[in-house]
């Protein structure tokens, strides 16, 4: 898989980046001799570019290492070793966010300097001699990546500022405040509906991994069952089956994540990683591995993050594959003595140095798609028996498990509830969980059901469903970016 050698890029020091201190809310800062007026000339410098837009993927406040603490420790599947940054990961999962949160200024700080990398693309690839098919896939992949890290930004913030253009000027910055996430989510809609239509279906040899058709369709998909627009949305998740692309490993759960099977026909698009020592790996393995376990569990050993809850060990019916391909309980150590404790091993792999793995790691796959259009068929009316089992227990089957019937699941908000559980252990540690609890209104009731077990410090509420804008942006520019309600 050569796309991975492309992500070391020029590109990745000509970015315009957004900056959380300094004299502007958006502060352009130079890191290289090679500037933006005499970069983005050629196809080559394009090329570059763009792939500094995947590279983004990889940050820590997007859709990298640290993404799990934003879908996982924050609800019940997961929570944060009792170390390190634990206070600060802790106020994820016992809802106390102070606004100067490390991981919150990250996501705001990184999905902006995202963002300006697709700006920048946007706005200038236009009068360059290019390929006109080729600077039309640029251009939609520009897009579908901008509409990526905007849905980031507004499930986690609410209302956010919209740039859509480029950025020369550091006083510029100061006139963007908040846009309604109403705006936000319509930008997002029409960035993915115009990367439809410029995207291919597929691709081969070295571009394999970038975004397609599928890909825009897909997330689209998912932002529209994200605002409740069920029939939009099963037309769009429709239209992903429909292209014939795609479909479920079905030699086992577990093969999906293997390194040896990477962007296969059920990976619609990853987070692209490759081991070797090159600077490209996932830290994933062997920060979800045990502390204190050596070689036992993962070689270099384990930093102990995103600790699966019991609760949700106990969620797993009998018989289901996805339990021992993602959680395990235990380890047996260097002495032969079996050690106590979950650990996440869906991303196992076996490391060139430390916290270099091979695994990419998931931002939506068939099996999403398949769940989401039952959900939205279910939502459009109940049907005994109807297409929505059909497309939930393929699902299942996969993973083991019997169909289920009418007979166990008899309404409406009995197969919603259904869906709600097959989620969760469907898609346990690739961040979806905090999500899917906001969006089907559930995770006031959820959480707070939970809570002595989970030993909130807050109450969950409507303001806590939305994270705090981060003090830095704030004090930057008090004019224009305002605190969300219930923040400390």
């Amino acid at each position: 898989m050569k796309f991975n050698n492309h992500f070391i890029y020029k590109a990745a020091l000509v970015t315009l980046l957004l900056s959380s201190c300094g004299k502007g809310f958006i502060d352009l800062k130079p890191i290289s001799v090679i500037t933006t007026d005499n970069f983005y000339q050629t196809e080559e410098d394009f090329r570059n570019a763009v792939s500094g837009a995947y590279n983004a993927l990889r940050t820590g406040g997007t859709y990298g290492v640290d993404s799990y603490i934003f879908g996982e420790i924050r609800s019940d599947n997961s929570f944060p070793v009792a170390s390190g940054s634990v206070t600060d990961q802790d106020e994820f999962d016992r809802f106390y966010i102070r606004t100067t949160n490390p991981f919150i200024n990250n996501r705001w700080s990184n999905s902006y300097t995202s963002i300006a990398r697709c700006n920048a693309i946007l706005d200038r690839i236009t009068p360059v001699a290019i390929n006109d098919a080729l600077k039309n896939r640029y251009i939609g992949e520009a897009k579908f990546l901008r509409a990526l890290f905007y849905f980031n930004l507004v499930r986690t913030f609410g209302d956010v500022p919209l740039v859509l253009k480029e950025i020369t000027n550091p006083d510029e910055g100061y006139q963007y405040g908040r846009n309604p996430k109403a705006d936000v989510y319509a930008q997002i809609e029409k960035d993915l509906t115009e990367a439809a239509e410029a995207l291919p279906v597929s691709y081969t040899g070295a571009d394999v991994g970038r975004a397609t058709k599928g890909a825009a369709k897909a997330i689209l998909g998912r932002v529209l069952l994200t605002q409740k627009k069920y029939a939009p949305a099963a037309v769009q998740l429709k239209a992903v089956m429909d292209l014939n692309q795609y479909g479920l490993v079905t030699t086992a759960y577990a093969d999906f994540f293997k390194v040896s099977n990477k962007n296969n026909k059920e990976a619609i698009f990853d987070v692209q990683y490759r081991s070797g020592g090159i600077g490209q790996g996932n830290p994933w393995p062997n920060s979800f591995a045990p502390q204190n376990s050596g070689n036992a569990v993962i070689m270099f050993g384990g930093g102990g993050n995103n600790v699966p809850t019991d609760d949700l060990v106990n969620d797993y019916e009998a018989g289901d594959q996805r339990k021992a391909a993602s959680i395990a309980t235990s380890y047996v150590n260097a002495n032969g003595a079996t050690i106590p404790g979950n650990f996440v091993k869906k991303y196992f792999d076996v490391p060139t140095v430390n916290n270099d793995n091979g695994n990419n790691i998931p931002i939506i796959r068939y099996a999403d798609v398949l769940l989401m259009y039952a959900e939205c068929l279910n939502e459009a009316g109940f049907v005994a028996n109807g297409d929505a089992f059909s497309y939930l227990n393929e699902v299942r089957r996969r993973a083991g498990l019997g169909n289920l019937t009418a007979v166990e699941v008899p309404s409406q908000a009995a197969f919603r509830l259904v869906m709600e559980h097959e989620r969760r252990v469907e898609f346990a540690f690739e961040n979806l969980r905090w999500y899917d609890l906001v969006r089907t209104d559930r995770a006031i009731t959820v959480l707070n059901g939970k809570s002595a077990q989970i030993n909130l410090v807050n109450p969950v509420t409507p303001q806590n469903q939305v994270f705090p804008i981060p003090q830095s942006q704030i004090d930057i520019n008090k004019t224009k970016i305002t605190q969300n309600e219930g923040s400390n």
